[in-house]
Order: C-alpha cells, then sequence, then structure tokens
C-alpha cells in the first residue's frame, strides 16, 4: 500500500490537493489495516484521512531549500528505470 506514497517535496509544479489528498489516504490506510472501512469505523478513519493531509499541507508549505526544484517527467523515468532493471 505504502507504494504510492510520493515524494511531495520540491518539484515543480508544486504537489496539487488531490496528491497530497491520496498520500494521505495511503498513509492511513496503511497504519489502519483498512483498505476501506466498515460503517462503524468510516467516520473516523475519514477524519483522520482529513487530518493527516492538513498536516501534509502545513509541512509541505513551511519547508524550505535551497536545492532547485525537481522535474516531475524526469524523476518519473527515474522510477521507471529502477522498476525495468528490479523486474527485468
Amino acid at each position: 500500500m505504502c507504494r504510492n506514497i510520493k515524494t511531495l517535496f520540491n518539484f515543480d509544479p508544486p504537489a496539487t490537493q488531490d496528491e497530497i489528498d491520496a498520500s494521505a489516504l495511503q498513509f492511513v490506510r496503511k497504519l489502519s489495516g483498512f483498505n476501506k472501512p466498515s460503517q462503524a469505523n468510516a467516520e473516523a478513519f475519514d477524519r483522520a484521512v482529513a487530518e493527516v493531509s492538513a498536516s501534509a499541507r502545513r509541512l509541505l508549505a513551511s519547508l524550505h531549500t535551497h536545492a532547485p526544484a525537481r522535474d516531475r517527467e524526469v524523476e518519473a523515468e527515474k522510477l521507471r528505470e529502477r522498476s525495468r532493471a528490479r523486474f527485468a
């Protein structure tokens, strides 16, 4: 599950709200062990996703670096190459 959580800091263009929300969802899924919670746990699960997402937004907004922003396409190609090497 956690393989879907990607680095979101220092990219040009910056991470979108959808990317942050997807990361938060994957994180809460991993912690809880639920892919989809039961009705009894849905409210707590959804609240946790919202809280993690808000924390992630605050974190990304407060981080600073002097490194140049990374290019999404270059990073995606690096991941594809690593995958090819791993599964070849």
